[in-house]
């Protein structure tokens, strides 16, 4: 039997808006690869001008509505976006890591003394902070996708958010398993977007890059 999480929010007809997810820019540990759940790290100055570039590629897009994690860094990923009237989603959080936070994957999988560990497999242990399992970002994320999934009858959904409670979140549009979200890769400062085709959830762009030359 499915988890509840991964089936999706809400049933409706097809329209032509979109979700756009915006993961933030680029911070200290984005760069390294470490785990950066409950840390609020700020952006560096590349990961704001990434920010900007990402308001770019929204020019000529219309919202509805705008939600936001309220971690520094992608509250001020959506400032520098342009992104307006940003409503501020707790649901949206980065994943907790717990005893994980601040590891990077080789790292852990030394401490672990698996060299096959990964996230969405294998999950978290308790540290500093108690950790998630993935189905725990999925129940919150969920919760996201059912208050902004109506609002795509009226016009588009910006979320701005963190690569893995983003990747969690597609999954559980698209109606997979969270962990299918280990095979969605998602670049900081990066575009995507979700909407539907002939009724059913798509994705119509995913990991467009804000990066400049």
């Amino acid at each position: 039997m499915s988890h509840p999480a991964s089936q999706p929010a809400a049933n409706h007809v097809e329209v032509e808006h979109s979700i756009v997810l915006i993961r933030h820019g680029e911070t200290e540990w984005s760069r390294s690869g470490q785990h950066t759940g409950t840390t609020d790290l700020p952006l560096l100055p590349e990961g704001e001008a990434c920010a900007r570039r990402a308001g770019e590629l929204l020019a000529g897009m219309s919202f509805v509505a705008a939600f936001c994690s309220p971690l520094q860094r992608a509250v001020r990923t959506a400032e520098l976006a342009g992104l307006r009237d940003v409503e501020l989603a707790p649901e949206l959080r980065e994943w907790d890591y717990g005893g994980y936070e601040g590891l990077t994957t080789p790292q852990i999988r030394e401490q672990t003394g698996d060299p096959t560990w990964e996230i969405f497999k294998d999950g978290t242990v308790p540290g500093d902070t108690p950790g998630e399992s993935v189905w725990d970002v999925a129940a919150r994320v969920s919760h996201v996708l059912a208050k902004v999934t109506p609002l795509l009858d009226e016009g588009n959904v910006a979320l701005v958010a963190h690569g893995h409670s983003l990747r969690i979140l597609a999954s559980v549009f698209l109606q997979m398993s969270p962990r299918f979200g280990a095979r969605l890769l998602l670049d900081a400062g990066s575009l995507s977007m979700l909407g539907f085709h002939h009724g059913q959830p798509t994705i119509q762009v995913w990991n467009r890059q804000t990066r400049g030359s």
